[in-house]
């Protein structure tokens, strides 16, 4: 399917949330893959829009990752940098059980309430550009204990950077993202349960089994 194709999607949305959307659902489901230049005037054009409402999207797109700005080569679609992606996720499974040794037993249950929530919105989500969304303020509540602190900022930066691959990722496995569903809940029960090791254990199979599912779709050449 080309891009000029799903003209027509969610017209009623202005025409930055239009092209935004279009657009970011266009590279989570490989309409365009990888390294496709994105130019302004011909994305404007099939997209039956003018170039401001492209400029914004594509704006808001590299703050998410998934589009490159390159001062020689313009604006184009990320590829999957393996190398990046285990570095990523190298460090989290380092990092993460750290995290939750210092937050779990404090957890509140506001913040029970509201992870709960979250989850529930995930299980009934089918875009996965929301699901990714949703999935990093799932995980985000649980260290809101310990904001501020370098190791805090430090996890939180690693999260942003590997959203795009999850999102990603998520494009090409509709099962996986099941599987996450099904984990979110137990995360939920372990920190209500204020069980450690538990919680430590399935943070650092749930960090495996994503890096798992990206490099999978990346030897398959689906990313």
């Amino acid at each position: 399917m080309s891009l000029s194709q799903l003209v027509g999607h969610n017209r009623a949305m202005t025409a930055h949330s239009y092209v935004l959307n279009t657009m970011r659902g266009a590279i989570l489901d490989g309409t365009l893959p990888g390294g496709t230049r994105l130019i302004q005037a011909d994305l404007a054009s099939q997209l039956e829009v003018s170039i401001t409402p492209v400029r914004e999207a594509l704006r808001d797109l590299a703050g998410e990752g998934l589009v490159v700005f390159d001062p020689h080569r313009g604006s184009y679609v990320r590829s999957l940098d393996l190398a990046e992606v285990r570095e990523l996720y190298e460090l989290r499974i380092t990092l993460e059980p750290l995290m939750v040794r210092r937050v779990i037993a404090g957890i509140t249950e506001e913040q029970l309430n509201r992870a709960e929530s979250i989850r529930k919105k995930m299980e009934h989500t089918k875009d996965v550009a929301s699901w990714s969304e949703l999935n990093r303020q799932f995980h985000a509540t649980f260290a809101e204990g310990d904001e501020g602190s370098r190791l805090h900022l430090i996890l939180a930066g690693l999260r942003d950077s590997a959203s795009a691959y999850v999102s990603l990722s998520l494009g090409a496995s509709a099962e996986r993202t099941a599987e996450s569903n099904a984990e979110h809940a137990q995360f939920v029960q372990l920190y209500r349960d204020h069980d450690v090791e538990g919680a430590v254990s399935l943070t650092v199979q749930h960090l495996q089994t994503t890096l798992a599912t990206i490099e999978q779709a990346h030897d398959e050449g689906i990313l």
